[in-house]
């Protein structure tokens, strides 16, 4: 999750230039500043391994625990239009660190939570704390370097936040499997600690200069309200039987009309919250829209897997943590190239080449069969990140381009405020098509077993004799069987859905203008 940068100037609240960081206090400046963002990075993709573990100890379904992932993203969403404006209230500096401590009280609260609802209630801090994050520590990383090095800076940016995908489900899988899931929690508080020490000590005399800025209370509520009400219903619709439950209807009418008077409201408030009037550009809208629903899909699977291997395959976390890292692998390895490939290549043609490969690996897994083994898991993972280089740092170049300085950091505000809700929107509406399929293949799986079909008296009779079984006993590996394949085909479907609308949005990338030679520091700092 990021908010791109394309020079120091653009970044939040970095109007006045301080002289660089040199030697050691330059490396160790670097490390805190990468830890920032691998701790707020990591906590997008930790907890996916342990909604299972998390979910039992809780007493809730696994849907339920599903929150924990969509509720942060959605909050984390709406904080991120905030940043610019808190920078020049609050000062670049004092933000960062008080973010940084926000982060690990969260952090902590988390860990200790009874219950789900106090622990939705501390993921909303976390994700509302988390959201100036990712573009201070770009500002401030940028704000450390020679200007000459910012590609470096943000290369080494891109390689910290990419390690994210990879380190988040090994972690949390290992720690969830070794302790409990509350120390995926805790392990951000020893970090948060030593990062917030350490920027305070050599940022401080660096504090950018404040200045008192009119809010957009008005937006910002009807913000709240429209992201808040649509995400609560995504949740809570399948509980619920959707639209046949007063609850789901009222928050459906509440998410539209906020969300119409949103829309009026920002188009005609001189100082908006989030300037809509972006999306009259042709390539900040097509790359916005491209990068949104690709992300939906790109997350939403992320979330699935893990829960499907756990659930039916028999893994336990760290192993379905295992399979699911090596997504960031050729990310990490390549994503600091890309910034010097865009100068040479269309960033229109690594996009699309990015959906074709994205397409290409939904398909492989639309043929998963319950008997799947580790390599064929892994080994679209591991290719997978070979689209995941050529899909956002190239996106993002497109967003960015042709916009005047002044208007990057809100470009870039809004491109990923529309980008991380749709992820956890996405991952809402991911686990209703693969419920809602289940449920499907599992009726007609079992259409014909009654005991009025004599090949299925017969089938349960082989079963009874083979594996020296009682009648219910084996009524009951029959019903398992069918939950494990119905499982299956229901992913597969999902999986099928989106090779298709990856390749449907091809031509959104292709309604914008040409991008080459530009945009190579954006590239350069895109996150995952």
């Amino acid at each position: 999750m990021t908010q791109e940068s394309d020079t120091p100037d653009s970044a939040p609240g970095a109007p006045v230039q301080h002289p660089p960081l040199k030697g050691g206090q330059l490396v160790v400046a670097t490390i805190v500043v990468a830890l920032a963002t691998f701790m707020s990075v990591l906590d997008t993709s930790i907890a996916n391994v342990a909604v299972p573990n998390l979910s039992g100890n809780l007493g809730v379904s696994v849907d339920e625990g599903t929150w924990v992932i969509t509720i942060f993203a959605a909050a984390n969403a709406v904080s991120i239009p905030l940043t610019g404006w808190l920078t020049q209230r609050i000062g670049q500096i004092r933000l960062f660190v008080g973010s940084v401590l926000m982060f690990t009280l969260a952090s902590w609260l988390c860990g200790v939570a009874p219950s789900l609802p106090f622990l939705l209630a501390a993921r909303v801090l976390q994700g509302v704390v988390a959201g100036p994050l990712i573009p201070l520590s770009q500002a401030v990383l940028l704000s450390s370097y020679p200007r000459d090095k910012s590609g470096t800076a943000l290369a080494l940016w891109a390689m910290t936040a990419t390690v994210g995908p990879i380190a988040g489900p090994l972690l949390g899988g290992w720690i969830t499997d070794s302790y409990s899931w509350s120390w995926i929690f805790y392990v951000n508080i020893p970090i948060g600690l030593v990062v917030a020490s350490v920027i305070w000590a050599i940022y401080r005399h660096r504090e950018t200069p404040t200045k008192q800025l009119p809010i957009d209370v008005v937006g910002l509520l009807l913000l709240i309200a429209w992201v808040g009400s649509l995400q609560v219903m995504l949740d809570k619709g399948r509980d619920l039987d959707w639209f046949s439950s007063p609850f789901i209807s009222g928050l459906g009418i509440a998410a539209l009309i906020s969300f119409a008077f949103f829309l009026v409201w920002e188009l005609t408030e001189p100082n908006p919250v989030v300037d809509l009037t972006l999306f009259a550009r042709r390539n900040f809208s097509g790359g916005t829209v491209a990068v949104s629903i690709s992300y939906a899909l790109y997350f939403g699977n992320l979330v699935l897997l893990p829960q499907w291997m756990q659930e039916y395959l028999g893994y336990r976390a760290f192993d379905a943590g295992l399979v699911t890292a090596p997504v960031g692998i050729f990310a990490v390895i390549l994503s600091p190239f890309m910034g010097r490939a865009l100068r040479h290549v269309d960033a229109r043609i690594f996009a699309t080449l990015a959906f074709f490969g994205f397409a290409a690996i939904f398909y492989v897994r639309s043929e998963y069969t319950a008997d799947v083994d580790v390599m064929h898991l892994a080994l679209p993972t591991l290719l997978q990140g070979l689209p995941t280089v050529l899909w956002f740092v190239p996106l993002v170049s497109i967003i960015m381009s042709g916009l005047p300085p002044e208007r990057i950091a809100a470009a870039a505000g809004l491109s990923n405020f529309v980008r991380i809700f749709c992820g956890a929107v996405g991952t809402s509406i991911a686990g209703t098509i693969w419920n809602n399929r289940t449920i499907l293949h599992h009726e007609r799986l079992t259409e014909q077993a009654n005991v009025d079909n004599p090949l299925f008296r017969q089938s349960i009779g082989s079963t009874e004799s083979l594996l020296h079984l009682d009648t219910p006993s084996a009524h009951a590996l029959f019903n398992s069987t069918v939950d494990s394949q119905a499982a299956v085909m229901g992913l597969d479907d999902f999986f099928y859905i989106s090779t298709f609308i990856f390749i449907l949005i091809i031509p959104l990338i292709w309604i914008t203008r040409p991008v080459k030679g530009a945009g190579s520091q954006d590239a350069a700092g895109g996150g995952h």
